[in-house]
């Protein structure tokens, strides 16, 4: 029995591991000449690397062939995109899917017993990417993710911590510390009247592009707080649109109070069923740890 051939690396691969690592010198010149020589390191010199290094391995079939040449494109653009990285980490599941269903149906449609079904499949799997791209409707963007917890705190506690506006506190979800999802790193304003503010800045300048969020009280009673978004610059922007907000408190019992945030959004990113439970679930990660910044001792 006869092995098949060992693969070896052709100019080709050498021609692609070449350009990739060209495209990676500068745009990590670039990062480190804005100050971000941290972020340069692992958004740009480790992803490039790993491009190259899969430019370098030549494919044994046709899947690892495709593999490779999908996870050399989701890294450059995890480069191209730094923090918006979780972007691409979250999309990934979903591009690999697409890529191998294709190639598979592809190579279905060259066997003539099963060509006339593999040929009417392959376009049926693009319909799912039409929504957002305004060939197609986009379904349900409009949103909203609510947070219910109990706190050993008496009703009045709890308002008088409201009042004192949210601050900063370790991040205690484990998916937005996995994945890296941007969180507030400076919060201003205070205070629980019409017209009051709070910011949420999520980064210093000198650290690469964050932007701030700005929130306005629009609307107070006992037990209930309203707001609405002034303003967004935050990066998180490029996946979600705030629209507004409610927080509610009342008592459980003299030492315990329920706090009820609800947030209303606009979901950034198509198509609706894969992003839809990804962009709730880590949104109501994310007003989970607003709560903390609210109540939290």
């Amino acid at each position: 029995m006869t092995s098949e051939p060992e693969p070896r690396r052709t100019w080709a691969n050498w021609t692609l591991a070449g350009l990739i690592a060209a495209f990676g010198i500068v745009v990590y010149a670039v990062t480190v000449a804005q100050g971000c020589a941290d972020s340069a390191l692992l958004f740009v010199g480790l992803p490039v690397l790993l491009a190259a290094a899969l430019a370098l391995t030549p494919g044994r079939t046709t899947h690892g062939r495709v593999f490779a040449a999908t996870t050399i494109a989701l890294l450059l653009a995890s480069v191209a995109l730094h923090e918006g990285a979780i972007c691409v980490i979250l999309s990934a599941p979903l591009v690999y899917a697409m890529a191998h269903g294709t190639t598979a149906l592809i190579r279905l449609a060259r066997r003539g017993t099963t060509r006339a079904y593999s040929l009417v499949a392959v376009p049926l799997l693009l319909v799912p990417g039409l929504e957002g791209t305004g060939l197609a409707p986009r379904i349900t963007p409009e949103q909203s993710v609510e947070v219910v917890r109990v706190v050993t705190l008496p009703t009045h506690t709890v308002g008088e911590r409201l009042a004192t506006g949210p601050r900063p506190v370790p991040v205690r979800s484990v998916p937005l510390r996995l994945l890296g999802v941007p969180v507030p790193t400076r919060v201003t304003g205070d205070g629980l009247a019409t017209g009051d503010r709070w910011m949420f800045a999520y980064h210093d300048s000198s650290h690469g592009p964050g932007g701030h969020l700005l929130t306005e009280v629009i609307g107070t009673e006992p037990g209930r707080v309203d707001f609405r978004f002034v303003e967004d610059t935050a990066i998180t922007g490029r996946w979600v649109t705030f629209r507004h907000a409610e927080v509610t408190w009342q008592a459980v019992d003299r030492e315990r109070t329920e706090v009820r945030i609800q947030v209303a959004y606009e979901r950034g990113l198509d198509p609706s069923w894969y992003f839809g439970p990804l962009q709730d679930g880590l949104l109501h990660e994310g007003v989970g740890h607003l709560l903390d910044m609210l109540v939290l001792p």
